[in-house]
């Protein structure tokens, strides 16, 4: 009997053994752009997030599916289209966007609670509501020191139990704040993207300062004073971010945690500036993208395969073994209505009556350690809101070789993220007028946009040659529109009716 019930008890233990073992740190920056040196940025500081690099899978084709803090991350934590979620902009103060109650059953903390994690957040939170994205533990640390971040979740990390943890690390660095660099001898002084005034450090970061003359200017931004100053506390704000990688890093080998746990590092999107942030464009929604599987037998790979944010939250379910691959929902599927029934105002007033019973993502985990491994052939973004004051709806869609954006706005100004526009790199442009260059557009047409945009994305990746009024592509041209109104079908996006009333 007794070696009957010891027989018996083995699976079990091994199965406690083996999810304690499939730990995960999810770590998000907040405006962060592939400026690493793993991505092959030679000025930049990066020795934490290259080393998981070089012991994972880094993936060149990784995409934000909008360029907006809050919506993106309720991508990031639902694996659905924001607009499909209910997060069209930002979620904090007179904003006021949220999610809808039943997105619940798909929300990716709620989801690996259910399947035995302890779950824990850390840093930027910005999404809604509470309950749907719900963690067990929420820790405080200062958002702009990734060190001292680190060293508060030690003890959630460390702590001895047979669960498995999942710690959601979500820098503000290197978003913009702190206020301006009065040192620049210029009249539009550039902002300290959270960066301490006069060189000042933060506790436990060895500051990396940076020469404005020496950091590169991508091809959207101008060759200026003003944006090479912005630029270096761009790169010093993003060098503090991997320091506490690297903390963390230095915590789980402390505790012999490095290799029982998956670590994945991405960004919101891509960097705080006029012609990133906010838009669909290239430099907006491409954002690094690192994975370190610690079961994973081949490393140090990269990968061309295109995945994107809403792929995320599935992909974490499949590596914690949580994940009905058939149904591509959580095997623990919450039925929200079940949730919600003694609840009559959010049963009313805030499901969203939408079938949230399946991610609009799809896991990476299969092609992690594949050079060659393939994912999704076509990739969509959808941008709305930032702040409530920015209506300009956008949808996009891109095969690998063509892109398409549709301004649904067209004919209104772009409107523009507040500390973009107030920002000495587009203010010291904006004053020479609608003819001075910003980056290859003009001042003008940056903010008058037409209602559709081709680019041949293999020969024109930044998007400057629009190709939608010649008349060579037009056959293309209809194309990429059929994909973009297959995906607005298909994901239930209120949008869709403006391609017949507007």
């Amino acid at each position: 009997m007794r070696r009957f019930l010891l027989l018996a008890l083995i699976p079990l233990f091994a199965s406690l053994t083996h999810a304690a073992e499939r730990n995960i740190i999810f770590i998000v920056s907040d405006d962060q752009s592939p400026t690493l040196g793993c991505y092959g940025d030679s000025v930049a500081h990066s020795p934490a997030i290259d080393s998981l690099a070089a012991d994972g899978t880094l993936f060149h084709r990784a995409y934000a599916t909008t360029a907006s803090c809050s919506a993106s991350r309720s991508v990031i934590m639902s694996g659905l289209h924001n607009h499909f979620n209910g997060q069209f902009g930002h979620q904090h103060n007179y904003h006021k966007f949220s999610s809808f109650h039943n997105v619940i059953s798909l929300s990716l903390p709620r989801a690996l609670s259910r399947a035995g994690y302890r779950t824990a957040q850390i840093g930027k939170y910005h999404v809604a509501p509470e309950e749907v994205y719900r963690f067990d533990t929420y820790l405080s640390g200062n958002a702009r020191n990734g060190v001292q971040m680190a060293n508060v979740a030690k003890d959630f990390i460390t702590q001895q139990s047979d669960q498995p943890f999942f710690l959601y690390f979500a820098t503000s660095d290197p978003h913009r704040g702190g206020g301006d660099d009065q040192t620049f001898p210029g009249k539009h002084k550039p902002n300290l993207f959270g960066n301490k005034p006069e060189k000042g450090s933060f506790d436990g970061i060895n500051e990396v300062f940076f020469d404005p003359d020496k950091v590169p200017v991508p091809p959207y931004l101008p060759d200026t004073p003003e944006s090479r100053s912005e630029l270096a506390h761009y790169y010093q704000s993003c060098a503090r971010v991997d320091q506490g990688v690297g903390r963390l890093i230095e915590i789980l080998k402390e505790a012999d945690l490095y290799d029982k746990t998956m670590i994945v590092f991405t960004a919101d999107h891509g960097m705080a500036f006029a012609g990133a942030k906010t838009t669909v464009f290239e430099a907006g929604l491409h954002v690094p993208f690192v994975v370190r599987d610690p079961y994973q037998e081949n490393r140090g790979v990269e990968s061309n395969a295109l995945i994107s944010h809403a792929d995320i939250a599935p992909s974490l379910l499949d590596f914690a073994q949580a994940l009905d691959r058939r149904q591509n929902r959580p095997k623990d599927f919450l039925e929200a209505n079940e949730y919600w029934k003694d609840n009559d105002y959010v049963a009313r007033d805030n499901r969203g009556h939408r079938p949230f019973v399946n991610y609009h993502g799809e896991s990476w985990v299969p092609i992690l350690g594949q050079s060659e491994g393939e994912h999704h052939k076509t990739m969509f973004a959808s941008h709305t809101f930032h702040e409530i004051t920015m209506y300009y709806p956008m949808r996009s869609v891109w095969d690998g070789e063509y892109k398409l954006i549709w301004n649904i706005a067209s004919g209104l100004p772009y409107p523009f993220a507040s500390d973009l526009w107030a920002s000495s790199t587009w203010q010291a442009q904006l004053e020479k007028g609608d003819d001075a260059l910003y980056g290859f557009l003009k001042v003008g047409s940056y903010v008058n946009r037409p209602a559709f945009e081709l680019y041949n994305v293999t020969e024109n990746r930044y998007e400057n040659v629009n190709l939608a009024d010649n008349p060579e592509y037009a056959t293309v041209l209809d194309s990429m529109k059929r994909k973009l109104k297959a995906f607005q079908q298909a994901t239930d996006d209120p949008w869709i009716s403006k391609w017949e009333y507007e």
